[in-house]
């Protein structure tokens, strides 16, 4: 259940709350929005139905959460949430663009695409340094090796850096160099790896998977949040449908449907939704109209020689274009990039 305070409500009545929820073996979730400060009450739903919140000074009012996903629910908290990032903001009326290759190969490559990319005002690098990959035989990532070259570029940039976590043993490594940490679409249902960065200080991405349901992705991103970490992004990237023509298909319509059902920002990855370099700019145009806080672009300065998803990564001319026009869509419905 949420309990709502009053405008007026004194410190110690909200202390008084979340002592007896303690002392009911419950766990308090404070969330302070603009109008209104918010008691989420975890636990034993059985357990928090015998409390009577509402005889509380303080308290306006108590509300159930009918939803099963709790702290990621709207309902939960009514305004939009905004990650911060080391000055950076994802969510809020600027338009995030996170940038790179699929996989990190070399230093030249990913410093000359850095630089590339750099004056359309991108100031998140993405790169794989650990790459799940449906063969066993395909180039599975540097490493250590890869994190630090994305370290070192990011040095040399300023751009800070987005990379992909699979395995929780690696979690303390991958998080010394990472500003952002995904968890990819194979992982989404990875409970173990979302309990693990749930209890990171770390801003993490996470991908709708292949077959997942809405209902799915969000009670995977309560998984992170249930142990504590609320720096959550949600990544549309396209899910598996009869077509064949495009290597997934964008499901446009869940960016608005997750603006409805969650506070937490919501970001589109064009490329692995579609497959195809050509079909990228207009799937972008359409994510941003779709009301989608950030795009996650695949860019390489020479496709036809990535190790990785070379036929969705634009060429770097391509993405400033691209980039452009985006900028239009985004000013028509009131935001920036």
């Amino acid at each position: 259940m949420i309990i709502v305070m009053r405008p007026d409500h004194q410190e110690e009545d909200l202390l008084r709350i979340v002592r007896r929820l303690e002392d009911m073996s419950l766990r308090a979730h404070i969330s302070k929005g603009e109008h209104r400060t918010i008691v989420g009450a975890i636990g034993d739903e059985r357990i928090i139905a015998e409390i009577p919140m509402e005889s509380f000074p303080g308290v306006e009012k108590v509300l159930p959460i009918l939803k099963p996903y709790k702290l990621v629910s709207r309902e939960f908290k009514p305004e939009n949430s905004v990650v911060h990032i080391n000055g950076l903001a994802i969510g809020g009326l600027q338009i995030q663009v996170i940038a790179g290759p699929c996989a990190v190969e070399s230093r030249e490559v990913l410093e000359q695409i850095a630089e590339e990319i750099e004056p359309a005002g991108v100031r998140f690098l993405r790169g794989g340094a650990f790459k799940p990959r449906t063969s066993p035989y395909a180039f599975q990532g540097w490493g250590e090796k890869g994190l630090k070259l994305l370290a070192g570029v990011r040095d040399k940039t300023g751009m800070k850096i987005v990379t992909e976590l699979m395995d929780p043993r690696d979690t303390v490594m991958v998080c010394k160099y990472a500003d952002i940490v995904q968890i990819g679409t194979r992982n989404m249902q990875n409970f173990r790896l979302l309990t693990e960065v749930g209890n990171i200080d770390k801003p993490v991405i996470l991908k709708r998977g292949l077959c997942a349901t809405i209902k799915e992705f969000l009670m995977s991103a309560e998984y992170i949040m249930a142990q504590g970490n609320e720096k959550v992004i949600l990544c549309e990237r396209g899910i598996r449908t009869f077509e064949t023509e495009t290597r997934n298909t964008l499901d446009i319509s869940a960016v608005p449907l997750l603006k409805q059902l969650t506070h937490l920002p919501v970001i589109v990855d064009p490329s692995h939704a579609v497959g195809r370099a050509d079909l990228v700019p207009a799937v972008s145009r359409a994510a941003i109209a779709a009301g989608a806080d950030g795009l996650l672009v695949e860019v390489h300065v020479r496709p036809e020689e990535a190790m990785s998803d070379g036929p969705q990564s634009l060429r770097p001319n391509v993405f400033l274009s691209m980039i452009e026009e985006c900028r239009r869509v985004a000013e028509a419905v009131g935001r920036f990039i």
